[in-house]
């Protein structure tokens, strides 16, 4: 923060001083905060400051996305900019240890439907799906990305289907503000998202036939299936094993 704040350029130009950059005073003005508080957090000292005082810091200080990111690392908060950031805690370590035991495409949702964890199989097959650390939540991939309207033969009602499934997880804990807040992200970037949300349709079915259409592989056929984790049931398990007539 302050190599940051040093580098920024003060709002009354042509005066000389005596340190370059912002003074705190000045970073504290623009984020709304006391010049104490952002003297102790910039220090490292423990304090917790809230998710929204870091974003308005990150704001004051003109933060990149990278750095943005790198700061709520450091304070263990979820920026309310992005809900698609990582959860604190890793994939459980029953998920990960399957998906990467298998050779097939498989991979761990957390509750917001990020994937926590995914193999090689998975990688290949979610064409442009890890373009950013960031950017690895299925239900931003489905609905946003270009790619996956022609991986997914018959996109919209994929889409739908996909959505009606995680309405079903959403029902478990609607006061999860992560997952209210993808969803709030989605509704204001996706016209079918925010149709098909507000359908309110369900579905508990998570398994069956699953068709895609890869660049490179041409058509393939998978079965999915779908388990939960004894240990941590807010999280889910998906493995998509080939049909034998695709192979």
């Amino acid at each position: 923060m302050r190599a940051r704040r040093e580098a920024l350029r003060p709002d009354e130009a042509g005066r000389r001083r005596r340190t370059p950059g912002l003074r705190r005073e000045e970073v504290a003005a623009r984020a709304g905060i006391g010049v104490t508080w952002c003297a102790w957090i910039e220090q490292g000292r423990e304090v917790r400051p809230s998710a929204d005082t870091l974003s308005r810091l990150a704001k004051a200080l003109q933060l990149t996305v990278a750095e943005r990111a790198y700061l709520f690392e450091l304070a263990g908060h979820h920026d309310p900019d992005n809900p698609f950031s990582a959860l604190d805690d890793d994939a459980p370590a029953s998920v990960t240890a399957f998906v990467q035991a298998v050779p097939h495409p498989a991979y761990g949702l957390d509750p917001a439907w990020n994937i926590c964890t995914w193999n090689e199989a998975a990688r290949a097959l979610f064409v442009s799906l890890e373009e950013t650390a960031t950017d690895r939540n299925l239900l931003r991939y489905v609905f946003t990305a270009p790619q996956a309207r022609t991986l997914l033969p018959d996109w919209e009602h994929r889409a739908r289907r996909i959505l009606a499934e995680f309405r079903a997880d959403f029902g478990r804990n609607p006061t999860d503000p992560r997952t209210q807040a993808v969803v709030e992200w989605l509704s204001a970037r996706s016209a079918l998202f925010r149709e098909a949300w507000n359908t309110q349709s369900v579905s508990s079915r998570e398994g069956g036939l699953r068709i895609f259409t890869h660049p490179l592989q041409g058509r393939l056929e998978f079965e999915q299936h779908t388990l939960h984790p004894a240990d941590r049931p807010d999280f889910k398990l998906v493995m998509l094993e080939p049909c034998l007539d695709s192979i």
